[in-house]
């Protein structure tokens, strides 16, 4: 797939998600095979408030072409947060049209902006005017199941420039809940001449393959299926080049990558921060573990690396008790 003038090889992408897509998970799955991957929400409005915080979500260091996603619902606030990035080197940036969270599109921004399509348009032609990379744009079904205008949108967004779209296959009303639609990815597709990106509901190789097939998307992006399973990319590239067969991990290599992870994070956030923002991430790696629930409760107290040493030797002396 070409995104512009950026050729993203492999089968997968991984999802921006707010909270959880910082720069050390990216660079996780990157490392598993992810051949995309998008930053968390940075908002607009933050950079030209010359906000720190927002600025440092840009920071990237995976190796395979990443982009920098910029919310907002002012065009001109989108076009100076576009040309602001550039000095962090992305190879995409990418416009947020589908977030469904209260504090986003309450205030006029992510998925509030498909109810204005023409919006949407004005939004993209202001970031394209603003950078000289490409520039796509992630959206949603629509806002409610009484307005599906993914199509709509979608072709606005191409008309004023967009250089790709991924499409969620759920309403903002839905947030992640029910069933994704794989029909309007499908429906969008057949109305684009630019690549589209498929996102929901991926949790494994077979159902990337499905989705490729139901709706003849350019790639796929995976967003909760990746949580605790960096794997997934690795697998689905697997499944693809149908050269080699991967097993799931072993107990030892799930408990390896999450330090792996956490140290990542520790070295880009410090390791208070990192080993506070680390928890969630863990209580995904442990998931499916024997007494998961408590090592869980366990994880919501470490703040330190050796806790998150002495945690894992509790995991290894859980899983030892009950071979």
């Amino acid at each position: 797939m070409k995104i512009g003038n950026v050729e993203v090889t492999g089968y997968a992408a991984l999802a921006p998600m707010a909270g959880v897509a910082d720069r050390a998970f990216r660079r996780i799955c990157a490392d598993f095979g992810a051949s995309y991957v998008v930053s968390e929400m940075v908002s607009a409005k933050g950079i030209s408030y010359n906000s720190e915080k927002s600025a440092k979500l840009m920071e990237s260091d995976s190796r395979c072409p990443s982009a920098v996603q910029l919310f907002g619902d002012d065009p001109e606030t989108i076009a100076y947060a576009a040309e602001f990035a550039k000095r962090y080197n992305p190879d995409i940036i990418d416009i947020n049209m589908g977030c469904p969270a209260p504090k986003i599109s309450g205030n006029g921004s992510g998925c509030a902006l498909m109810k204005n399509p023409r919006l949407c348009g004005k939004i993209v032609k202001a970031a394209k005017r603003a950078t000289n990379i490409p520039v796509t744009v992630k959206i949603r079904k629509g806002w409610d199941s009484e307005n599906i205008n993914a199509v709509e949108v979608a072709k606005y967004c191409e008309e004023n420039g967009a250089d790709a779209l991924t499409i969620h296959g759920r309403t903002r009303d839905q947030f992640y809940s029910g069933k994704a639609d794989w029909d309007i990815i499908a429906q969008v597709k057949q109305q684009l001449s630019i690549p589209v990106i498929g996102n929901g509901d991926i949790t494994d190789a077979e159902s990337a393959a499905a989705m490729y097939e139901h709706t003849n998307c350019d790639y796929v992006m995976i967003g909760r299926g990746a949580l605790g399973n960096p794997w997934i990319f690795r697998q689905i590239n697997a499944y693809f080049s149908r050269d080699t067969f991967i097993v799931p991990p072993s107990i030892d290599e799930r408990l390896s990558v999450m330090y792996k992870h956490i140290k990542l994070a520790c070295e880009y956030k410090g390791e208070r921060i990192g080993v506070q923002e680390s928890r969630k991430h863990i209580g995904w790696y442990l998931k499916g573990f024997h007494g998961a629930a408590a090592l869980r409760n366990e994880a919501g107290k470490v703040s330190t690396l050796d806790d998150v040493e002495g945690l894992i030797y509790k995991v290894r002396l859980e899983i030892l008790n009950h071979s």
